[in-house]
């Protein structure tokens, strides 16, 4: 998978979940993209592997950017969204941050997330 995936036209849909290699990196992704749903994840969180299908599935079905942020990797950066529990979703509109849920949510609670600000 090329890291430049994000690179190419402004607001393309990307359809598989974009892994961020960085604090630069998030920004950019969040700027270049309408919706982007930020997943601060772990490997070794049970909940964390049960969203993983959902949010591949919502990356092909919605115009949403799905990003996946490891917290055992990015500390600083999960500290700077005050991450304390994984897995968290942030959510982010227009380049600004504006929900932020700790614990997995269901298929249609993120889906009615994310076309809460994709249809504005």
């Amino acid at each position: 998978m090329a890291t430049d995936a994000y690179d190419g036209e402004a607001g393309q849909s990307i359809d598989e979940p974009l892994h961020i290699e960085s604090g630069s990196h998030l920004d950019d992704v969040a700027d270049e993209h309408d919706v982007v749903l930020v997943d601060f994840y772990a490997d070794w969180c049970g909940p964390c592997k049960m969203l993983e299908p959902v949010l591949e599935r919502l990356a092909g079905e919605t115009d949403a950017v799905i990003a996946k942020v490891d917290v055992d990797q990015h500390q600083q950066l999960a500290g700077a969204y005050g991450v304390r529990g994984v897995p968290t979703l942030v959510l982010f509109a227009d380049g600004e941050q504006v929900e932020q849920h700790t614990g997995a949510l269901p298929a249609d609670r993120l889906r009615s997330l994310i076309e809460g600000y994709t249809n504005e």
